[in-house]
């Protein structure tokens, strides 16, 4: 098969459903089916045949479009309006709108943003790939395959994309290290195992655009020289992996998975491991562990996947988001990526924005963005007229930057200097409520009990970090536990095995270095500035007590 000749499938599957001319789309995301939009599209269906205006307008599922905090939401055809807390009494008058004005007015939200990997979620219907087909989807792979592998690899190096997973390393040098193995056995893994606290951007993208996430990864196979591959996704996330199942079987169906794709050599199969949640398996050893049936643990490197990986052969791991750049890369040259972001840090990063703040929901922003235009101009700001305080990026494994931070700019290098990470994408906004040694307590509590327990600095670091924030919560504390801390963080980062370890001091250390006067008044005047930690003290005895 040529692409030709998929892009006429794709139309002949299009035209069986009968679609409008205006196109309603109803958001089927995880979220937004919570708030009951399921039966917003029941409801636009009823009226729409009731009217018998099938041919003008048609109800459209479609990924997640982004403003979480405001749905169920609706969208028609490709325009910017996008209708918030829509209910389905409302459905005569989205019908109206769609027949007579679709594209007009735009929102802040929406037009700040700068879309690559999620250019298709809001558009696509996640569950039929001639949806995809139809937007370019699967071209960037047939077109790979009448390059060398080393073409490809360098088209990757030379867009700069590093690795959304959190560490930042450079995409192009790990697919090369791979593919100079040799012509061996080798597997291409899908991490798609995120644990973080308030992070949903790989869930989201696997909802609502699955295919994208399946042609990065063959493209990736092409160029190591891998012919099978599998997807790791924790099983808390039924809808991904219901339609990414669904995906997998329309690909191969439609030839673009499987044997001889395109009428080629290349032949590539991917399939599913279901994770039980921990959060150590998005370690790419202790998750490649879990894929073999082991425990899921770290073990030391070298030798690292690249060599040594899934049963022994060289294996190339990346996540989700990670995969969704490469059909745009590959569509459109390394070049015309490189060109978005800043020096060191290329392209786009997509963004889970939760806590206190006004638009919550999932973003896609141009690297080197301030904090200050992501939380305020993206974002809506702070609810209630509330002061910010600080935003944590990184998830438990980041760090909570202040206000006088907010115009540095969101890279790889400036977040590290500030003390957090950038992580997959969490990004989590505190305001003046927010106690930030109870917030390190929170992060502490998770890293504590997600620890695999395999190394002592993880296992016992982390249940001492914890107890000592406890009793400084709890206005037990003394100023020697603040010297503690800081050894202790200092230990527990260079001595662990594993980055769940390394990084689980960050929000420790980061909360000491920015908010120092907070740690001190729970421990010297015992009382929380935030009134979060509530003490009084016994009159017999002067003891503090935390007040439940």
């Amino acid at each position: 098969m040529i692409i030709e000749e998929l892009i006429e499938y794709a139309q002949k599957l299009h035209l069986r459903e009968k679609t409008g001319k205006h196109e309603v789309k109803v958001c089927s995301a995880a979220g937004c089916l919570s708030l009951k939009s399921e039966a917003v599209a029941d409801e636009l269906r009823k009226k729409i045949a009731e009217l018998g205006i099938e041919e003008e307008v048609s109800v459209k599922p479609v990924g997640c479009l982004g403003l979480c905090s405001k749905g169920p939401l609706v969208t028609i055809d490709s325009g910017n309006r996008v209708y918030q807390n829509v209910k389905p009494e409302d459905a005569n008058l989205i019908i109206e709108k769609a027949k007579t004005d679709p594209q007009s007015e735009t929102d802040k939200f929406f037009t700040r943003q700068q879309k690559i990997v999620l250019e298709n979620s809001g558009q696509v219907d996640p569950e039929k790939i001639h949806d995809y087909i139809l937007r370019d989807g699967y071209k960037a792979l047939h077109d790979v395959l009448e390059m060398t592998p080393q073409e490809v690899i360098d088209e990757v190096t030379i867009s700069g994309l590093r690795g959304r997973g959190g560490a930042g390393y450079p995409t192009g040098l790990k697919w090369n290290t791979v593919a100079k193995t040799g012509n061996i056995k080798k597997y291409v893994i899908c991490n798609a195992d995120e644990g973080d606290p308030g992070a949903f951007m790989d869930r989201s993208l696997l909802e609502g655009d699955p295919h994208r996430v399946l042609e990065g990864m063959a493209i990736a196979a092409y160029a190591v020289g891998a012919d099978e591959g599998y997807v790791y996704c924790r099983a808390e996330y039924p809808l991904a992996i219901k339609r990414l199942k669904n995906a997998v079987k329309q690909a191969e169906r439609a030839g673009v998975l499987g044997k001889n794709i395109f009428g080629t050599t290349f032949s590539f199969t991917v399939d599913l491991r279901i994770g039980a949640g921990a959060f150590v398996c998005g370690e790419e050893t202790a998750l490649i562990a879990s894929i073999e049936g082991k425990r899921g643990q770290p073990r030391p490197r070298p030798p690292y996947p690249a060599e040594v990986g899934l049963w022994g052969s060289p294996t190339l791991i990346n996540n989700v988001e990670t995969y969704g750049n490469i059909a745009p890369i590959l569509r459109n040259g390394g070049e015309w990526y490189a060109a978005i972001g800043t020096e060191k840090s290329k392209g786009t990063k997509v963004f889970a924005l939760a806590g206190k703040i006004v638009n919550t929901g999932l973003i896609e922003i141009p690297m080197g963005i301030s904090l200050r235009e992501v939380i305020y101009d993206i974002g809506g700001g702070i609810p209630d007229g509330k002061k910010f305080k600080a935003v944590q990026t990184g998830g438990p494994s980041g760090g909570c930057i202040p206000e006088q931070f907010l115009d540095k700019p969101v890279d790889y290098e400036s977040l590290s200097e500030l003390g957090s990470i950038m992580g997959s994408g969490g990004m989590i906004i505190m305001d003046e409520t927010s106690c930030m040694v109870d917030v390190a307590k929170y992060f502490l509590d998770f890293t504590k009990d997600e620890s695999c327990g395999k190394c002592v600095p993880c296992r016992v670091g982390t249940v001492q970090l914890y107890n000592i924030l406890d009793r400084i919560t709890k206005g037990t504390g003394t100023m020697e536990d603040l010297d503690e801390l800081d050894d202790l963080c200092d230990l527990v980062k260079n001595t662990s095995l594993c980055g769940l370890g390394q990084a689980a001091p960050n929000p420790v250390l980061s909360t000491i270095q920015y908010f120092r006067d907070e740690y001190i008044a729970h421990i010297v005047d015992k009382k929380c500035p935030a009134g979060v930690c509530k003490f009084h003290t016994h009159a017999e005895t002067g003891k503090s007590e935390v007040i439940i």
